[in-house]
């Protein structure tokens, strides 16, 4: 049987729904985020509560598992949650480590993130797998987070794990079917179809890697089912501006698109308004000091190592991840 942690985020329901029609047997893991209708009712799949701070739990879990993808983590830049994210993402990759050693499973495939690389500031030099992460102020705590929860991964590698490791760029796009829940629109990167939509008139220079979540799962299920281990790889459609990103966000909306270039000084009083509004509205912040800092930075990723180790993989179009996140974010909103 496999497991899927974080089976109900945006990525695991993906990656649950890919399983389940290759008529694989599936044991979903989820803990605050509940599945939907859509997601219960798929077939060879069990859905099962997990807090993947409870070591016991995990134990439970993980009986009868051969192969985990673990996809569970705290994603977000508001800083009223720095502290629970750098305690969950790498002690709950440690859980489920310790548990893969004690139980034997045949192969892992782990997704860490492209922030767990670092940043350097150099905003012409491409990154790849061969980076090593360094303290600096163009680092976010999300991308520290990540980093230990490799560093837990690779510890299981030393241990014995046959292990692959993913690092995705900003993951977009999206099937209809899998996004009805309003909530799924309030985290992480679906909360840029708000954005958009909202016609926020400014943008940013600013670069970074952006990759469909159909080839994130296409790429986990290729390691899996290959002899690869220990080794990491970038999954990056391409390097592309933010403003690119948001004005083909707003013509898929039918939406203006940004129009007034946002220097530092206009960025640091926009987030700051927008930690602000949050604090007074109750909500998750948007745009925050390091998600105003990370626009402003140019960050670009090599693909190429997984392009060679997969002749035959493609990545799909940004424009066109776009357009179907776009349209799932309108069929959303006609449902509610």
């Amino acid at each position: 049987m496999i497991l899927v942690t974080g089976g109900s985020g945006f990525l695991g329901r993906h990656l649950v729904q890919h399983l389940s029609e290759q008529g694989k047997n599936v044991r979903a893991l989820y803990n605050s985020c509940v599945p939907n209708k859509y997601l219960t009712s798929l077939p060879g799949v069990i859905w099962q509560k997990c807090d993947l701070l409870d070591v016991y739990a995990v134990s439970e879990a993980m009986e009868g598992i051969t192969d985990i993808y673990h996809c569970a983590a705290i994603v977000t830049f508001d800083p009223r949650q720095r502290e629970e994210m750098l305690h969950f993402n790498p002690e709950s990759t440690a859980n489920i480590v310790n548990q893969a050693i004690e139980q034997g499973i045949r192969k892992m495939v782990h997704v860490s993130s492209v922030a767990a690389l670092g940043r350097t500031g150099d905003n012409k030099k491409l990154i790849d797998e061969e980076q090593e992460w360094g303290e600096n102020k163009y680092n976010s705590a999300y991308g520290l987070s990540k980093y230990l929860a490799e560093n837990e991964v690779w510890r299981g590698v030393g241990e014995g794990i046959c292990t692959a490791i993913i690092n995705p760029s900003v993951i977009i796009g999206g099937n209809p079917m899998l996004t009805t829940d309003p909530e799924f629109w309030n985290k992480g990167s679906a909360q840029l179809m708000k954005v958009a939509e909202k016609e926020f008139p400014f943008y940013t220079e600013g670069v970074n890697g952006w990759v469909d979540v159909q080839d994130v799962v296409r790429a986990m299920t290729l390691l899996m089912d290959t002899d690869i281990e220990s080794e990491r790889y970038i999954l990056n459609s391409g390097n592309h501006s933010f403003k690119e990103v948001f004005t083909l966000m707003a013509a898929a909306l039918s939406k203006k698109p940004p129009r007034f270039r946002a220097g530092p000084v206009i960025t640091s009083i926009i987030w700051r308004l927008s930690l602000l509004y949050s604090k007074i509205a109750g909500t998750n912040a948007v745009i925050t000091r390091e998600t105003a800092s990370n626009a402003q930075t140019r960050s670009l990723y090599d693909n190429t190592k997984l392009l060679n180790a997969f002749p035959q993989f493609q990545y799909t179009p940004v424009k066109d991840s776009i357009e179907n996140m776009a349209r799932s974010f309108r069929q959303q909103q006609k449902s509610h």
